[in-house]
C-alpha cells in the first residue's frame, strides 16, 4: 500500500469530524472518497497532509508514519495536493505558479514545465497571465498542473469539479483519467458521485464522518439501491 489510514480521529477544536476513519491506497490505483457536504472528505485529505492534523491513529506513507510532520515535509515526501479552494498564487503568473510547485530533490523526474504544458496547452497560451486573471476552470488546470511539478507519488485532488460548466468538467475528467494511465496514484474527493465511479476503481463513502461504505466501483455503479443509499441517487 502506499497509503494507509487506520482509525484516525480529527477535531476542529471540540467538534469531532472523523471517527476511526480506515482507507487504503495502492501504488498506480485511483481510489475515490465520496459522500455528501460536511461528511469528512476534506477533512480526511487535511488530515492526511498534516494541515489538520489527527488527534489519534495512524497514517502511513510507503510504509513510514507521517503524523505530526509538518505539512511542508508531507509534500516533499512526494505527496501533491490539490485543494478545493485551488489555492492559486493570484499576483504570480501561470509560468511564476509551476515553477513555485517544483521539488528538485524529487526521486522521479517525469514532470517538467515543458511536460505540463503538453498536457495543459491552454495554460502555456497563457503563461505570461497573472493568476488572478484566471477563469475557474483555468485556476484548477493550474491547481493541478502545479502539483503535477512536484513530480508526485501520490495526488490529492479535492473536489476539481466543483463549481464549473460541463464542458470543463469534462475536460478536467479527461485530465485525470489521462493521469491515471500514466499510473500516478490518486486519492480523489468528487461531489459527482457517478463522475468518480467512473474515474476510480474502489470508493470509500463518509457519513458524518463515519466510514459508511467501502467497495469496487464497478459494483457500486450496478447497484442502484446501493447508489441510492450511498449518495442518493438512482
Amino acid at each position: 500500500m502506499l497509503l494507509t489510514l487506520d482509525k484516525i480521529n480529527t477535531f476542529y477544536g471540540l467538534a469531532h469530524i472523523l471517527y476511526d476513519v480506515s482507507l487504503s491506497v495502492e501504488e498506480g490505483e485511483t481510489v475515490s472518497l465520496l459522500g455528501r457536504n460536511g461528511a469528512g472528505k476534506t477533512t480526511t485529505l487535511r488530515s492526511i497532509m498534516g494541515l489538520t492534523p489527527p488527534a489519534s491513529g495512524t497514517i502511513l506513507y510507503k510504509g513510514k508514519p507521517i503524523n505530526g510532520l509538518p505539512n511542508y515535509a508531507i509534500a516533499n515526501k512526494g505527496i501533491g495536493y490539490v485543494p478545493d479552494d485551488r489555492r492559486i498564487f493570484s499576483n504570480l503568473t501561470v509560468e511564476q505558479n509551476l515553477i513555485v510547485g517544483q521539488r528538485k530533490d524529487a526521486a522521479r523526474r517525469d514532470w517538467n514545465i515543458d511536460k505540463v504544458y503538453g498536457y495543459f496547452p491552454q495554460l502555456s497560451s497563457m503563461k505570461g497571465r497573472k493568476g488572478w486573471n484566471l477563469s475557474g476552470g483555468e485556476q484548477q488546470m493550474l491547481a493541478i498542473a502545479r502539483a503535477l511539478m512536484l513530480n508526485p507519488d501520490l495526488m490529492l485532488v479535492d473536489e476539481p469539479t466543483e463549481g464549473l460548466a460541463p464542458i470543463i468538467v469534462k475536460e478536467v475528467a479527461k485530465v485525470l483519467e489521462e493521469l491515471s494511465k500514466e499510473k500516478i496514484t490518486i486519492l480523489l474527493v468528487e461531489q459527482n458521485a457517478k463522475l468518480a465511479l467512473n474515474l476510480s476503481s474502489r470508493c470509500y463513502v463518509l457519513s458524518d464522518g463515519h466510514l459508511f461504505y467501502e467497495g469496487v466501483c464497478n459494483v457500486v455503479k450496478q447497484d442502484p439501491d446501493l447508489m441510492k443509499r450511498c449518495f442518493g441517487i438512482f
